[in-house]
């Protein structure tokens, strides 16, 4: 389902006084190896399991699209230029996190991801028992619930193990929220060092978290409001 990703949205200091996030049962992090992370778009993967990537030192990258289309009526940079820009961005975050692994370029266009194509090639990635995150199928963001849709069908296909991280809903849903499955819910503590990696990296692109320019078409899509729900000391993933 699309939601209207505008205004500030649930604020931060919202969901920390919200007394069911400390009390979620930790995910126990021993995957069988190196986990496949499904990002629709550049920084995707990081906002959502950078702690956790770090945590475990080594991830694949499935990158659906190159996030051309993050500033679609932009002033100062063509598509092209934007998706260069994000390619370099995701590569920079993932060298600082220190982990080892493969980034898969799908080449998907961004705002149009083939869910069947998807899935298919996600599939040749997994193998029985592999751990796969993805984006959260109901996370509101077309791009991100195919890309989850997808990758839960190559998770059926193949035996691997599904889990689905939350980035827009963190602004539009609220605690307690009945279309949001908290019952799944499990928190991924992150050590100082995977919280410093993990801000380290998001600060990697500021094509996202930076003004492009003047004009409101350049404007950053990660403003500060938005940043702060990412800054946590602990992630958040439905299992």
């Amino acid at each position: 389902m699309v939601r209207p990703i505008a205004g500030d949205g649930t604020g931060e200091g919202a969901w920390r006084a919200w007394p069911a996030m400390e009390h979620w049962p930790a995910l126990v992090l021993e995957p069988p190896g190196p986990p496949l992370v499904v990002a629709p778009h550049p920084d995707d993967e990081i906002l959502g399991v950078a702690g956790l990537m770090a945590v475990l030192g080594a991830a694949d990258v499935a990158a659906v699209t190159d996030g051309e289309a993050s500033h679609p009526g932009s002033f100062v940079h063509t598509r092209e230029e934007l998706a260069a820009m994000r390619r370099a961005e995701t590569a920079e975050a993932l060298r600082r996190l220190r982990i080892d692994g493969t980034v898969y370029r799908l080449g998907h266009p961004d705002g149009g991801i083939d869910e069947d194509v998807l899935a298919g090639e996600l599939a040749k990635l997994l193998t029985p028992g592999r751990w796969c995150f993805t984006t959260w199928r109901g996370d509101g963001h077309p791009d991100h619930e195919t890309a989850g849709r997808a990758a839960a069908r190559a998770c059926a296909e193949t035996g691997a193990r599904l889990f689905e991280y939350p980035i827009w809903a963190w602004h539009w849903a609220y605690p307690d929220d009945p279309d949001v499955p908290w019952q799944r819910a499990r928190r991924v503590d992150l050590p100082p060092a995977a919280q410093a990696a993990k801000a380290a990296a998001i600060a990697a692109f500021p094509s996202q978290i930076e003004p492009l320019g003047p004009a409101e078409a350049d404007a950053a899509i990660l403003p500060p409001h938005v940043l702060a729900r990412f800054a946590r000391p602990f992630e958040v993933i439905f299992e």
